[in-house]
């Protein structure tokens, strides 16, 4: 670790901004910031670790002492502060940038990317390192259940962090994943995603191929052996590379061995592990991290003992509760592939019980119907569903943006009844209408909904 420096981080209230400004207090450094948008829980977690923070973006909040300025991915030209830095010639660097060069250089570094579980992965692979003995620093896109906060930076060799490929800064266009200096790269899954900053498929597998060609010789990159997307880097990729999957070909193939309403058996290769998690996309998550574990020279024993200790992650497939025998389910997806797994997942835990799937258009891509299709396919997966109205749908041009009347339509024509309701009110008056004791509500939303799931809770 570098000597102690003062960063100031510009637009420090993110939740990856705020995680690292914390874990990077704990190493001594002298850490200040600024947001525009100071509330809890986030003010909280920064007050607590002795963190100023100030409200607003003014020139004035700019420390003139400090070694490194961290601009936040949110942050664009017109901002006061971010003009005041460039006028003043202060040294700037995006967080992935920062990162890097405070953090992981010099380190086993373990990147996980694709479309799809990134952050149960990354979590599900620093627990398993933590639960070895081997004290891993991490960077985590999430809330795990195993660790007190998503990011901690420590002097053990073993790092993980979730890659993303979303672009890292407004100077910067890069995918944030090329600055982690992977030695071991996983890329889960590709599908198109992020329709605000790549125009098609192609983009995106252009950023992946560059990502892989940033693993050295001595490395190692685990790709999924099913998907066609993943498959077509293969022929480009100067490290090491091994196929990840149930298919026949993979290199390790992983077998669905049995399942229980709490836990998946599988095998790889024959050996026998377990995750307490439901549905194949977790056990395909948990295979890709056997793997990267026995890499970084974990015994299968260890990493089983890892993996039977797992307890997820805030907001993916977590109860929020019960009313009147209907439980109601928070999760975080938002991309068509995710919602039709979650669902299939949650057959095996609540087998015998319909499933109601609620669907908040909020992220970029979402928004649009760029995938509209695909979503009318994944709600069909449930007994039920109800689509809210496009958030902020004046950021998508109307020729553009998701028909969510269509959907609902095209998704009771094949026998699953939907409805769209405009208004949260009339989504709970909807569902309180429909369900009846012994349901599953699954609420699909990247962003708090309105507070939805307690309004469901109180009504139901």
């Amino acid at each position: 670790m570098a000597s102690p420096k003062h960063i100031h981080f510009i637009g420090i209230c993110g939740t990856a901004m705020g995680s690292t400004a914390v874990a990077l207090r704990a190493l001594g450094h002298t850490i200040s910031g600024s947001d525009n948008q100071v509330y809890p829980p986030m003010s909280d977690v920064l007050r607590d670790a002795g963190i100023t923070v100030t409200e607003g973006y003014n020139p004035e909040n700019l420390p003139l002492k400090a070694d490194v300025y961290v601009v936040g991915n949110a942050i664009s030209r017109g901002n006061p502060e971010l003009e005041a830095l460039l006028e003043k010639k202060l040294p700037y660097v995006s967080m992935a940038e920062m990162l890097k060069r405070e953090v992981i250089q010099g380190k086993r570094s373990f990147v996980i990317s694709g479309t799809h579980g990134k952050t149960t992965t990354t979590t599900m692979l620093a627990w398993i390192y933590e639960h070895a003995g081997k004290n891993p620093g991490f960077m985590i896109g999430g809330v795990p259940e195993n660790f007190e906060s998503g990011a901690r930076f420590t002097h053990s060799d073993l790092f993980v962090i979730e890659g993303d490929e979303y672009d890292t800064a407004y100077f910067d266009k890069r995918s944030k994943f090329l600055h982690y200096l992977p030695e071991c790269a996983i890329v889960n899954n590709i599908e198109f995603d992020h329709a605000d900053i790549f125009r098609d498929l192609d983009e995106i597998l252009l950023s992946f191929q560059r990502f892989l060609n940033t693993v050295p010789r001595n490395g190692l990159v685990l790709i999924n052996g099913d998907d066609p997307n993943c498959l077509s880097l293969r022929a480009k990729c100067p490290a090491p590379l091994k196929t990840v999957g149930l298919g026949p070909d993979c290199d390790f193939r992983i077998t669905i061995t049995g399942t229980t309403p709490e836990s998946t058996q599988f095998a790889i290769n024959g050996v026998a592990f377990e995750v307490p998690m439901v549905g194949e996309f977790n056990a395909r998550n948990a295979a890709m991290c056997v793997c990267a574990a026995r890499f970084a020279g974990l015994s299968d024993d260890e990493i089983r003992a890892g993996l039977e200790s797992f307890r997820g992650i805030r907001r993916r497939q977590q109860e929020r509760g019960e009313a009147h025998g209907i439980t109601i389910i928070d999760d975080f997806g938002h991309h068509p592939t995710a919602i039709r797994e979650t669902l299939r997942g949650l057959r095996q835990r609540y087998a015998g019980r319909r499933l109601w799937a609620l669907f908040e258009p909020r992220s970029n891509t979402s928004r649009r119907n760029v995938l509209q299709n695909e979503l009318i396919d994944a709600l069909t997966e449930a007994d039920g569903s109800v689509i809210a109205a496009v958030a902020n749908p004046e950021k998508v041009a109307a020729d553009q943006r998701l028909d969510t009347a269509k959907v609902a339509e095209s998704v009771t024509a094949r026998g699953k009844p939907c409805y769209f309701e405009a208004s949260t009110d009339a989504i709970v008056a909807r569902l309180k209408q429909e369900t009846r004791s012994g349901d599953v509500i699954v609420v699909f939303s990247n962003g708090g909904f309105d507070g939805i799931h307690d309004k469901l809770l109180k009504t139901l």
